[in-house]
């Protein structure tokens, strides 16, 4: 094998790159497949209203221009389409190039066996068309599935016979050699008769008719087995798979017989108890030892084997078919039966294949720990030894010349000089040489046994002890030059665990149970995740040879899939810790009363509740229990990935946090729109006393479990309202976020959805609507003064600014701040809608145009005063009538939200000086001094500005906003065309509405009749923000013909003797002073337009 992988054999490099290919093409299907965008599969009632007419089936292959012609047939579909493009072209390009890299994949292979074509779309879309085959339980398997679909793309028929050929014949790999028992073979084969299966369905023929060669593949490697896995733990069960083939059915017969299937059941069934007691005897404490371990290398390896076999078997054979990919069918009587028999002969129980699987986890990876460790002092022993034996010949030497006076040991030269000898024989024993070095050591050993019987020096301890510490260093040294890497390569071949990649999921709730009830067999489960970590070799080892460049996003996906389902596994320990957590709240908010600062002698047993206070003390020792249970796990390195647990544990308390959180806001903000009053408060109230209870449990076990509580708490709050604002604001942008690509979802901690129960996609959605619900200014009256908001018919108080007090409490800023965005959204969709409601009734409709061209010419110029105003006034009023509808309502609709967005800065800046007052201090000194340098740079172009690709405004406009230190009156919302006309409308719709209104001393302008309601502050803000989008000569134009009219109608009073003043000038008037107060604009810009003594006296009037 090696010679065929050698860098200067083109024809083995050549097949290494493809087959590293193939390995990377599967890991990159396996990753798409759990990024199919949910909207595609169309599953919820929202998405197939929306994208029902564009997304398609496999049928649109069959007539693509039937399909096409009814997108073009209507405009919005098309434009729907291009959006659906612009969101998905990512994610479908990534599928496509999938299916493209499939597609050459089979080309090289076919050139590879010289036969050439080229890849194209049309031939990658014959991969794409249906095969009609439903992975749903149940579903009935399509005719010639999958043949028909390999055959789509043909490969070279004698190259395809002859790797059929070589697999039925050959053992490939020489996995032979790692099981020598012949009941171990067809494990040994497994990995080859996997890739038999597969191809076999490119030449079906053999599967159908060949009787002969199917009855050799079913002898040879099917014999005691029949669930397989193909590729890291897909497995299919044979007795399904072939059922269609007749051939293959036939053979496979012997091996499905009852007789044989109870046969096997009970083999496996009397191996297990065997070697899992083998096993447990080894990993009795001190009995491992490094000699042991030397001498019984042979029982120890026997004993793998039997264990990895046999939960191979057990595991493959007692699967449910839920949990193969290619389910089988749970109908099939004969399946069931099999089954069945399988589970009483084996006397099967999974609790106990999960402890047998534990055991020799660790029992591997005891051993290989000892291995590696022994292999890597080996050389370094050896030369101890033999250095330690040679000196003590010497010694012995020395003894023997008479010169060291060792007591009654008569001089002998002839052993004097055999001892040296025998010494300098030692010194010459090579390392690099161990077979030569380990018959010269035996030798030598035998020797020294002779010397002693033969020269009866058994009468002398001292060199007798001498001997016998030489002929063990002899020993020592035979047993390390035996230590070599082919046991570890053998235990890494036994120990695979690849087939059990998906299965090892329906031990999962085994192991959370035995991980709540003791905590501390995290340390063993460490050993199981290593072993199922192996089984990243299977997909690594061809890539790594050939030096690809997809190593490294393959093995990140293999090693990540598995952090994630050791993650899954541990995340019983925090989820534990929260369901103690939650009875600790309970104990310490309905149960502990607290002690007061004085207290009298004989209420001190009331007080001291010591039931409740142990109750909460268990409870507590319990969590800590938890915390040191995934803290014994040692930093893991999980294929590339390194696991830390102290992170593990935080990620899982972040998560199961994220996960009640969630949950808790997305039930708690759910509202009735029919209900009266509004359940908004009690509400708001309710989920705020919920937060509170989950941000002082987390505030008291922060010390337990040593974790930064706070910092923790207000990460993973603000992370699930940003995500959910910003699905909530998808609704209003074209190019959406996706979840993959949000910055707040994570894959390890995600905030979960949920499906929605409104128009509103989140909880945050809901609650905006709510607001904008019960302060609509159709049914409201909002006094400014009093920040207040009350019903018009009632005149009963609806809410206040305490609302938003009681959002800051319950959602925190980062409510408050999402709220806010959220509106600003909702106002550039209102003005939005506003300009495209401009055009069509007014720009295009004729004679509203010819109104405003009449009056234009009747009030020109601005500065004078129209004589008859009244007159030419209302004329135009009553002519554009049918317009001011609609037109006053999404003007209203802008005022009512950015009254909303006053308030939330309020309230934001409120606490932010109250809470983190040096923040908003630096805040606001910073603005200052920006805003003046920006000043100074105008007046003076040398003085510095920042640059284009400077961020630090956009950076710090975010801050301001979180602090509430920003006007929303002056942002600019949408970008503009120059409409013509517009500040005519907009003046004409003005003094149309001012007679729906009436003048009140106490609360300013109020609405004159409920039945036609209009509220003045809506009114005022929705005019101011629809001009602040515009050039400021049209505001200037505006606030001209206000002031003109004024001062017309003024003027056509005081000529008829009229003493009052009309009370449409009074709500202009006091249009112009809300204005000047609303833009905090010095009073001149209004007195420019109207003289100021009117200005001054019209209060006195009033």
């Amino acid at each position: 094998m090696l010679d065929f992988l050698a860098e200067n054999n083109l024809c083995g490099q050549a097949i290494l790159r493809i087959v590293s290919c193939g390995n990377a093409i599967i890991a990159e299907l396996l990753r798409l497949s759990e990024f199919i965008p949910a909207v595609f599969r169309l599953k919820d009632r929202a998405d197939q209203q929306k994208y029902g007419d564009i997304i398609f089936d496999f049928s649109y292959f069959k007539g693509p221009e039937l399909w096409e012609s009814k997108l073009e047939a209507k405009p919005e579909l098309q434009d729907l389409d291009e959006e659906f493009r612009e969101n998905n072209t990512e994610i479908v390009t990534r599928f496509y190039l999938a299916f493209q890299s499939v597609h050459k994949y089979i080309v090289d292979l076919n050139s590879a066996a010289r036969s050439s074509a080229d890849s194209n779309m049309d031939d990658i879309c014959k991969l794409l068309r249906s095969t009609g085959y439903s992975s749903q339980p149940g579903a009935k398997r399509p005719p010639n599935y999958p043949e028909s679909y390999f055959q789509r793309v043909p490969i070279n028929e004698t190259f395809i016979s002859m790797v059929i050929g070589r697999l039925r014949s050959d053992d490939i790999y020489n996995q032979v050699s790692a099981y020598p028992l012949p009941e171990h073979r067809s494990t040994a084969l497994a990995n080859q008769a996997a890739m038999l299966y597969v191809i076999l369905y490119f030449e079906p023929s053999i599967l159908h008719t060949h009787q002969a060669k199917m009855r050799e593949i079913v002898d040879k490697y099917f014999p005691d087995n029949w669930v397989i896995s193909i590729y890291m733990g897909i497995t299919v069960n044979l007795a399904d798979a072939w059922e269609p083939y007749k051939a293959a059915k036939t053979a496979l017969n012997n091996t499905l017989d009852l007789s044989n299937v109870r046969e096997q059941a009970s083999r496996y069934a009397t191996v297990s108890e065997r070697a899992h007691a083998q096993a447990q005897q080894f990993l009795k404490e001190g009995c491992l030892r490094e000699d042991l371990v030397l001498d019984n290398i042979p029982r120890l390896l026997n004993c793998l084997r039997d264990c990895n076999v046999t939960i191979r078997w057990l595991m493959l054979h007692t699967a449910d078919s839920g949990n193969t990919r290619k389910a089988c069918d749970p109908n099939n009587k004969r399946l069931r039966q099999i089954k069945d028999q399988i589970l009483t002969d084996s006397r099967y129980n999974p609790k106990i294949l999960f402890q047998l699987l534990l055991d020799t986890a660790q029992f591997e990876f005891i051993l290989k720990e000892m291995f590696k460790q022994m292999l890597s002092e080996k050389q370094a022993k050896w030369e101890h030894y033999k250095k330690e034996g040679s000196e003590r010949m010497t010694e012995l030497a020395d003894v023997f010349s008479g010169v060291k006076p060792l007591t009654r040991v008569e001089k002998n030269e002839n052993l004097q000089a055999w001892f040296r000898e025998i010494s300098k024989q030692i010194l010459s024993l090579n390392y690099d040489d161990s077979t030569a070095a380990g018959r010269k050591t035996v030798q030598l050993i035998q020797a020294l046994e002779e010397v002693q019987e033969f020269h009866q020096l058994e009468s002398n301890l001292q060199v007798c002890q001498f001997l016998a510490d030489t002929r063990k260093f002899l020993h020592q040294m035979i047993r390390t030059i035996n230590i070599k890497e082919e046991v570890l390569i053998t235990m890494q071949i036994v120990g695979d665990l690849s087939f059990a990649w998906q299965l090892i999921d329906s031990f999962t709730s085994i192991m959370q149970e035995s991980i709540r009830v003791n905590p501390s067999m995290v340390t063993k489960l460490r050993a199981t995740f290593l072993k199922l970590a192996s089984a990243l070799d299977l997909p690594l080892l061809r890539i790594n040879q050939a030096n690809s460049p997809d190593l490294l996003s393959v093995s990140q996906y293999y090693s990540g899939e598995l952090v994630s389902y050791v993650r899954k596994v541990l995340q019983i320990i925090p989820e534990s810790m929260f369901t103690s957590l939650l009875k600790i709240i309970k104990l310490q908010t309905h149960d502990i009363i607290e002690v007061p600062t004085r207290l009298d002698k004989d209420k001190l047993r009331d007080y001291a509740q010591l039931g409740p206070r142990y109750e909460v003390a268990k409870l507590t020792h319990a969590i800590s229990i938890f915390t040191e249970g995934i803290l014994m796990m040692k930093t893991t390195l999980v294929g590339i990935i390194k696991v830390d647990p102290k992170q593990l544990l935080e990620d899982g308390i972040r998560k199961e946090l994220v996960k009640r959180v969630a949950f808790a806001l997305h039930r708690g903000l759910i509202f009735n729109p029919r209900a009266k009053p509004s359940e908004l408060m009690p509400k708001l109230k309710e989920l705020g006393a919920t937060m509170d209870g989950f941000h002082r449990s987390f505030e008291y076990i922060q010390d337990y479990v040593n974790i930064y509580g706070l910092k923790i708490w207000q990460e993973e709050v603000s992370r699930i309202i940003n995500y959910n604002v910003e699905q909530e604001c998808n609704n209003f942008l074209r190019t959406k976020i996706q979840d993959w690509q949000s910055m707040y979802q994570s894959t390890h901690i995600p905030i979960p959805k949920f499906t929605p129960v409104d128009e509103s996609v989140t909880f945050i959605g809901r609650l905006c609507r709510e607001i904008l619900r019960i302060t609509d200014p159709k049914m409201t009256c909002h006094i400014d003064q009093l920040n207040t908001w009350y019903d018009m018919k009632t005149h009963q108080e609806v809410t206040s600014s305490r609302l938003f007090s009681e959002i800051q409490n319950t959602l925190g800023t980062f409510g408050l701040n999402g709220l806010d965005r959220l509106l600003c959204f909702m106002i550039v969709k209102e003005l939005q809608n506003f300009l495209s409601m401009f055009q069509k009734i007014i720009l295009r409709d004729r004679t509203v145009q010819d109104t405003l061209k009449t009056l234009m010419n009747a009030i020109s110029p601005l500065k004078s005063i129209v004589a008859n105003s009244n007159k030419i006034y209302f004329s135009a009023i009553a002519k554009t009538q049918k317009i001011w509808t609609a037109y006053l309502e999404a003007i209203m609709k802008v005022g009512q939200m950015q009254i909303l967005r006053q308030q939330i800065a309020n309230e934001l800046n409120y606490s932010c000086r109250f809470d983190s007052k040096h923040l908003a201090a630096a805040l606001e000194n910073l603005n200052k001094a920006l805003l003046a340098d920006i000043e100074a740079h105008y007046q003076d172009p040398s003085l510095p500005y920042p640059k284009e690709d400077n961020t630090l405004l956009y950076e710090i406009t975010a801050y301001l906003e979180a602090a509430g230190i920003h006007n929303p009156l002056n942002k600019i919302y949408i970008t503009t065309k120059r409409l013509p006309y517009f500040p005519v409308v907009n003046f004409l719709f003005l003094i149309a509405q001012l007679p729906k209104l009436q003048y009140s001393k106490n609360l300013g302008m109020v609405c004159r009749k409920p039945a036609d309601p209009v509220d003045w502050p809506p009114l005022v803000l929705g005019l101011l923000t629809l001009l602040k989008q515009f050039h400021s000569r049209y505001t200037e134009q505006f606030l001209a013909l206000i002031g003109q009219f004024i001062r017309s109608t003024v003027e056509q009073c005081t000529s008829q003797k009229i003493p009052e003043m009309p009370a449409d000038v009074v709500g202009a008037l006091l249009f112009l002073e809300d204005y000047v107060r609303y833009t905090k604009l010095p009073r001149r810009v209004a007195e420019a337009h109207v003289p100021n003594f009117i200005f001054d006296e019209f209060r006195t009037v009033l």
